[in-house]
């Protein structure tokens, strides 16, 4: 069994910063792809920054330079700096990972932090 816990979560002013953090636990084999999902209320889950194992990196369109995500492999975690926060980034993040246990690969999903901001 695999579980992610994220951190890092918060309140904070517009144009501020925060950096999420999230460690993957268990029989992990190896991890091919892992990053950030966020969901605020009334809206899907949309896509904010995946890194895969091969160092290719996504990021959703309304990043626009504000977000980096970095990966510390040997640590099995992800990391989310955000910078230049806006109202409208808002939301539960949740952690995501493609891990392997050597007999399956699972799509793993952590708890979600919240994040705010408001003035």
């Amino acid at each position: 069994q695999v579980h992610l816990v994220e951190s890092g979560g918060g309140l904070v002013q517009p144009g501020g910063s925060l950096r999420l953090s999230c460690v993957a636990s268990g029989n992990i084999n190896s991890i091919t792809s892992m990053g950030w999902y966020r969901q605020a209320p009334g809206n899907k889950r949309e896509i904010v920054a995946v890194k895969s194992n091969g160092g290719s990196t996504y990021y959703g369109n309304f990043v626009k330079g504000r977000f980096t995500v970095s990966r510390d492999n040997a640590k099995s975690t992800v990391h989310l700096q955000m910078d230049n926060l806006k109202p409208e980034d808002t939301a539960v993040y949740f952690c995501n990972a493609d891990i392997q246990d050597g007999t399956a690969l699972y799509d793993s999903w952590g708890q979600g932090t919240q994040v705010t901001v408001s003035s």
